[in-house]
């Protein structure tokens, strides 16, 4: 994460509008990243890899001849 230490991005209301999202799961792995272009969620599970709930393939290495 990249974006600066402000309070109102640390602090949170007394009620917050969501629930939160539990982190902990056996076998899953879960990251919030946070960008110019939003948040999004991302999760490994069982290897597989996850953005915002939508499987993700890794690219293709590229060799130079």
């Amino acid at each position: 994460m990249n974006d600066a230490m402000l309070p109102q991005i640390l602090l949170r209301p007394d009620v917050p509008e969501q629930a939160d999202l539990e982190l902990a799961t056996d076998g899953v792995l879960r990251y919030v990243w946070r960008s110019a272009f939003g948040e999004m969620l991302i999760e490994v599970i069982d290897g597989a890899t996850y953005v915002n709930g939508e499987r993700v393939e890794a690219a293709p290495v590229l060799r130079r001849r």
